[in-house]
């Protein structure tokens, strides 16, 4: 549960953003996330462990949800790389950050939003990958074959 270091609104997002295997979170009380809002709508900044397997899974599905889930209805959030200039501080592993600005839906819907189109379960790590993990043996070989069977000769 997000805790006193966020405003409430942000508790929801927040809890489901430090549940993707990817997103890098410690024990501090805003659990290395940052929050706030301003005239324009709120934000929330969080790093993703880039040497994680699934960092550049974790930014293609972010960013697809929240930069372009639809052409005709985009969602009114963006998501983004931020960081301080990389010549005064470091690299991307202690530097880099990531982004939900959002405007018009609370950060709750957000979460929301990215729990009903995330791989499920989203702290599953297989999940990401698109691996069935409750396909038997005999499932996984019709899998295999497609709807019409082995495309290949039966020789």
């Amino acid at each position: 549960m997000a805790d006193e270091a966020h405003h409430p609104k942000f508790g929801t997002l927040i809890d489901f953003l430090c549940r993707i295997p990817a997103v890098d979170d410690n024990d501090t009380p805003s659990r290395g996330l940052g929050s706030g809002e301003s005239d324009d709508g709120w934000w929330v900044k969080f790093q993703i462990e880039i040497d994680h397997d699934l960092a550049w899974h974790t930014v293609q599905e972010l960013g697809c949800v929240l930069n372009y889930l639809s052409v005709e209805e985009r969602l009114p959030t963006v998501f983004k790389p931020v960081s301080p200039p990389p010549y005064l501080n470091g690299g991307p592993e202690e530097f880099l950050s990531w982004v939900i600005e959002g405007r018009d839906m609370p950060p709750g819907t957000v979460a929301k939003w990215l729990e009903e189109r995330l791989p499920k379960p989203v702290e599953d790590e297989a999940a990401w990958f698109g691996e069935p993990d409750d396909l038997d043996d005999e499932d996984a070989d019709d899998e295999e074959d497609g709807p019409y069977g082995s495309l290949e000769d039966d020789d």
